[in-house]
């Protein structure tokens, strides 16, 4: 029942996936991309997650983790570049 379940998760985030690179590759403006960016992180630790329950090893949630630390900071230094032109003041 489990596998079912993670098989279906895997197809739904992949097509979410999917549309987010559709945003990230036709965006009309630069921040549109950078949340199509923030939001393909987002479906990424979510493929690890469901990979980690569907393995049942606890070494995927760790990268999970590692991802959204990762992602989040990009993002926020890619906004900073954006506003100010810079990232180290």
């Amino acid at each position: 029942m489990i596998e079912t379940a993670c098989m279906i998760a895997i197809v739904a985030i992949s097509a979410a996936a999917l549309l987010n690179l559709y945003r990230l590759a036709a965006g009309p403006d630069v921040l549109d991309r950078v949340l199509a960016l923030d939001t393909l992180v987002i479906n990424a630790i979510a493929l690890v997650v469901v990979a980690g329950i569907w393995f049942a090893s606890p070494v995927y949630f760790e990268a999970g983790l590692l991802f959204a630390m990762v992602g989040f900071l990009s993002t926020v230094a890619f906004c900073k570049y954006l506003l100010r032109g810079n990232v180290i003041e």
